[in-house]
């Protein structure tokens, strides 16, 4: 019998999904789902929402059903893909604390993900404590499910890499086999981004 890799995705409810979120991912979730070798888990990110949305809960709330249903009109099958909500486990809030002591401040700073998104939302210095910690957040959300396989675009990579570091510097303190160091499925090369009607690629 073939073991199956543990498979961790998932989407911010900032508002339904659209095209590129197909494109993107969610096709290839669905045929992830049904090549029979991964045991997948799609989570829906309202804690890391939150993040830059702590203001407007509501939108947060509303989108979480959307998202949720439009898993289901892609394709990703309950029977075969765990489909969570990210607030309803607190372990990962949990775990996330304990984390956040073995990353310092200078190296959040350095990921280039994490740079780029404060300045396209024009944080300046006023960035949320939570936003701004939040590759610390989805290292939890990774670890917690002991996923070996995360689907990310290339612009997610080095928050894949901040993973693996809090993976391995735990490890080396409170055993070499406790956490799961994770890699990165990346879409085809070539499979570009698609422009929204505000002209930014999705």
């Amino acid at each position: 019998m073939t073991v199956k890799k543990r498979l961790l995705t998932g989407d911010r409810p900032t508002g339904k999904l659209h095209i590129g979120h197909y494109v993107g991912s969610l096709k290839n979730r669905v045929i992830m789902q049904e090549s029979g070798e991964y045991d997948p888990f799609v989570m829906i990110a309202d804690q890391q929402a939150l993040t830059d949305n702590a203001r407007d809960p509501e939108k947060i709330r509303k989108s979480l059903t959307e998202v949720a249903l439009d898993y289901l009109a892609v394709g990703l099958d309950p029977a075969k893909t765990t489909i969570f909500v990210q607030s309803q486990i607190p372990a990962l809030a949990e775990l996330n604390l304990y984390y956040l002591n073995l990353v310092t401040v200078s190296r959040l700073e350095r990921n280039p993900t994490v740079k780029s998104e404060i300045q396209q939302k024009n944080f300046e210095r006023s960035i949320p404590a939570g936003f701004f910690t939040y590759p610390v957040s989805q290292a939890a959300d990774i670890t917690a499910f002991k996923a070996s396989v995360v689907p990310v675009g290339d612009d997610q990579e080095p928050m894949l890499e901040q993973t693996r570091e809090i993976v391995r510097s735990f490890n080396s303190i409170y055993g070499k086999e406790v956490l799961v160091e994770p890699e990165g499925y990346f879409p085809p090369k070539g499979q570009g981004r698609i422009p929204g009607l505000d002209g930014n690629a999705r």
